[in-house]
């Protein structure tokens, strides 16, 4: 299609963009809903299944969505194939006359890949699915003695944690995967309980260091990445005390109440789940899973929001199964049809991100069915849309304060929920927009994993060639609520400097920030100050939206014919444009139609400069 573009200071009607695939403009409500283990045994396991048998067919040839699945470079498959191998094997009632050919099928497959690379996750995946075998009793009988011999050896936590229980060049979450590995090699009898335990004491001490008085795990070393695995960690090393038969300490269950308060505003008739940060699509989704049903197992949640965590768990099945799965390939989709996922979860891993996908679906699901909800219809339609609606219209989660302040703000507006992050990504992340300080909302306003272009956000090139970005330095954050409004403000006396791997302070530039969230409407407004002998060159903001038909009704101010968001009004940026997005523009669900790009010229030395957007939208029922 010939690209569209229209300056915003004309005034024609443009129509619909192409979308280039399945674009989600909103996403499917589960008014009502089938029970979580209708859909994981019924349609997640047997799409599972398909694609085992195409394994056990193809063998090293097999390929999924035009990958070769064995030269893709995926370092966890193994371990990855091994667990679902296993639950395809468990599956399987004793007196089965399909248990003899599944015992031998485990042992065949794990002939065939135990010389592969196999990593970390991988080696987890792998020791957990001969610990589930044992406990069966069909240990001995589903791995040869020459592969147990290599397996043995190969799946150990030392080859990525240090003598002095240091990681090797990973991020702190793997004190998680380290843990789980040593304590599966003491159920299966290859060590004693001396390294679990003290790699248990290390993972728990660290948790408290880097999560100070809030309890949420900061992924970096005090620098102030809080994403959703902050939320999710605590989740993971709770499911890792249950697989392994653990207690929780009194400092565990009270980082999963923690979690737990971050993810109940954040409930959705969709099953959409995290709105930020790296790996979501529908990792942000399970990632409410894990929380919820650990909370659920260790009791930590009310009996009330215990039903209503079960109500959503069903939906997220849901979802996976009508949106995430597509059809015709019978695969998971996370980079197809306009959607992006960060290069760690690039598509090289299909065939492994569909197994430890199912995998979740699986365990999650059968710790609902051990606390009596197999097959229970979720509460109904009209008693969750209640509990909903009582929910806060707006929370303020704290991640750390001091310094530099790290919250999130969480503004639900009917069925619409917004998220508001004031984190720093830090290295690798810190200049990618999925962890800007910007409004985010599944369907409605994302952001694009590894891209760097300026959503929402000011990026201002000086004279000299630097380009800065408010995006790291957050200082005396305020919120307040009056009515159904609420008003966020920070100030940052120092940018941050793109162009490296890492965060770096600039004090030429400072700002002020104010975010007003309103039904229906965020308005974003800033003050800029330069210091003096520095002048600004030009301010760079793009908006990357859902919506289609845009309609130039003033200079700076836009209105879409198509979508969710309904209108996109810019102050102080100069001209604006509105054209069909690019192939960059992809959201994890689905691709952007429509960029709207401004650019202002030059500050000079020593002034200051008011400037900001307002964005209009329909809100969920």
């Amino acid at each position: 299609m010939k690209r569209l573009a229209v300056a915003l200071t004309a005034l024609p009607l443009l129509a619909s963009f192409s979308t280039g695939g399945r674009a989600e403009q909103s996403a499917t409500v589960y008014a009502n809903v089938a029970p979580m283990n209708d859909t994981v045994e019924g349609r997640i396991m047997p799409q599972t299944n398909a694609l085992l048998d195409r394994l056990l067919r193809e063998r090293r040839a097999m390929t999924l969505g035009g990958v070769k699945v064995f030269e893709s470079g995926d370092k966890f498959l193994p371990g990855k194939i091994a667990a679902m191998m296993a639950y395809r094997l468990l599956d399987t009632k004793r007196d089965d006359p399909m248990l003899a050919q599944r015992l031998t099928e485990f042992a065949d497959i794990a002939d065939l890949t135990v010389d592969d690379p196999n990593e970390s996750w991988g080696i987890y995946y792998y020791a957990s699915a001969l610990n589930k075998l044992r406990e069966a009793g069909l240990f001995d009988r589903a791995v040869r003695p020459a592969t147990l011999a290599k397996l043995r050896i190969s799946l150990d936590w030392r080859r990525f944690v240090r003598a002095d229980l240091t990681l090797i060049d990973l991020p702190n979450n793997y004190y998680g995967v380290a843990f789980s590995i040593a304590r599966l090699r003491y159920l299966l009898g290859w060590e004693d309980a001396t390294s679990s335990d003290a790699l248990l004491a290390r993972m728990i001490d660290h948790y408290r260091r880097y999560s100070g008085q809030y309890g949420f795990a900061d992924e970096t070393e005090g620098k102030g990445r809080f994403d959703r695995y902050s939320v999710l960690l605590i989740g993971e090393i709770a499911q890792r005390l249950i697989e392994t038969d653990m207690k929780p300490t009194p400092d565990v269950l009270r980082w999963l109440r923690r979690s737990v308060d971050v993810m109940l505003p954040r409930f959705n008739e969709t099953g959409e789940g995290f709105e930020y940060g790296r790996s979501i699509g529908p990792y942000g989704e399970t990632c409410f899973l894990e929380v919820l049903t650990a909370a659920a197992r260790f009791k930590v949640l009310t009996p009330t929001e215990q039903d209503m965590a079960y109500a959503f768990s069903s939906r997220i099945a849901a979802r996976y199964a009508d949106f995430w799965t597509d059809p015709a390939t019978g695969s998971v989709d996370m980079w197809d049809d306009g959607r992006r996922t960060d290069t760690y979860r690039g598509k090289h891993r299909i065939f492994g991100e569909n197994l430890s996908l199912a995998r979740q679906y699986l365990y999650t699901n059968a710790i609902w069915n051990g606390l009596g909800y197999r097959d229970r219809p979720p509460v109904t339609a009209a008693d969750y849309r209640r509990w909903l609606d009582a929910l806060p219209r707006s929370t303020t989660t704290w991640f750390a304060r001091g310094t530099y302040d790290r919250a999130l703000v969480t503004v639900r507006d009917r069925g619409t929920v917004i998220g508001l992050p004031t984190i720093d990504g830090a290295e690798g992340q810190h200049m990618h927009n999925p962890y800007f300080p910007i409004p985010f909302s599944p369907g409605l306003l994302q952001g694009a994993a590894d891209t760097s272009f300026p959503q929402l956000v000011p990026r201002i090139t000086l004279t000299d060639g630097t380009v800065l970005m408010p995006l790291a330095w957050f200082k005396d954050i305020r919120v307040s609520r009056t009515g159904a409004t609420t008003t966020i403000t920070w100030r940052q006396d120092a940018l941050d400097r793109m162009g490296g791997n890492d965060a770096v302070d600039d004090r030429r530039v400072s700002i002020v920030t104010r975010y007003v969230l309103s039904p229906g409407r965020i308005a974003r407004s800033d003050t800029i100050s330069v210091a003096s002998g520095t002048a600004i060159d030009h301010i760079d903001l793009e908006f990357a939206t859902f919506s289609t038909a845009p309609r130039a009704v003033s200079a700076g101010a836009v209105t879409f014919g198509e979508g969710r968001v309904t209108g996109f009004a810019a102050n102080g940026l100069g001209s604006c444009n509105a054209g069909e997005a690019g192939p960059t523009y992809r959201a994890p669900n689905a691709a952007f139609r429509t960029a709207v790009k401004c650019r202002r010229d030059g500050l000079a030395a020593g002034r200051s400069l008011r400037m900001g957007w307002t964005i209009d939208y329909r809100a969920t029922p």
